[in-house]
């Protein structure tokens, strides 16, 4: 059974894993439009420099890969991930020996992956792994959660989420019919699969 938090709560229970040895990982959840990007920089700018972002989005297939998959309207699916590639820099990251890793970015204005874009370095005892599919029931992305230490899913309900969406592709020059197709074949059906076809994170988070 989830519990509830808030923000506060969830910033002292990343604090609590600092008295675990190496490093921790957690792991934020959400559909798109939900708050992630926002939640997890707000963390670790309270928690200062033991803390480091992850982003699930670095790890997107290239466009070019994905119109060779006839993928590339729906980029943003559970299969349009290097799960393997997140997974492989998961265990970098908890293994003591590494130190600093590189990992990718994805440069949303060039709507692309950026390879080791951001160092995460030694010092960084707390990850925040923010994405829509960390805790998915489907494969291959049940391998990532025996690396996670604390998970937890961001709720916002779905006119909020469709507020949201219209309003990051608006900023970004989409037309209303592009707007349309991204809403309703991409982005608020991939929301409701990653809350309805996952596993019960650990904590609830319901932003004010």
């Amino acid at each position: 059974m989830s519990e509830d938090v808030d923000f506060e709560g969830l910033l002292s229970l990343c604090k609590q894993q600092l008295d675990m040895p190496g490093r921790r990982i957690v792991a934020i959840v959400g559909a798109p439009g939900s708050g992630k990007s926002t939640l997890v920089e707000k963390l670790a700018e309270s928690l200062g420099d033991i803390a480091a972002i992850l982003p699930m989005d670095g790890f997107h297939y290239d466009d070019g890969l994905l119109h060779q998959m006839g993928r590339r309207p729906w980029k943003g699916a559970p299969d349009t991930y290097d799960v393997g590639g997140l997974r492989s820099a998961l265990i970098r990251l908890r293994d003591p020996g590494e130190g600093a890793v590189a990992v990718p970015v994805f440069d949303r204005d060039l709507e692309i992956s950026r390879g080791s874009a951001r160092i995460i370095p030694s010092e960084a005892r707390i990850i925040l792994v923010e994405g829509n599919y960390l805790l998915l029931n489907d494969a291959p992305w049940p391998s990532l959660r025996p690396l996670f230490d604390v998970t937890v899913r961001i709720e916002v309900p779905e006119d909020e989420l469709r507020r949201r969406l219209t309003k990051r592709w608006v900023d970004y020059g989409l037309t209303e019919a592009e707007i349309a197709f991204k809403l309703d074949e991409n982005d608020l059906p991939n929301g409701r699969m990653a809350v309805n076809n996952s596993i019960s994170p650990d904590y609830l988070l319901h932003p004010s």
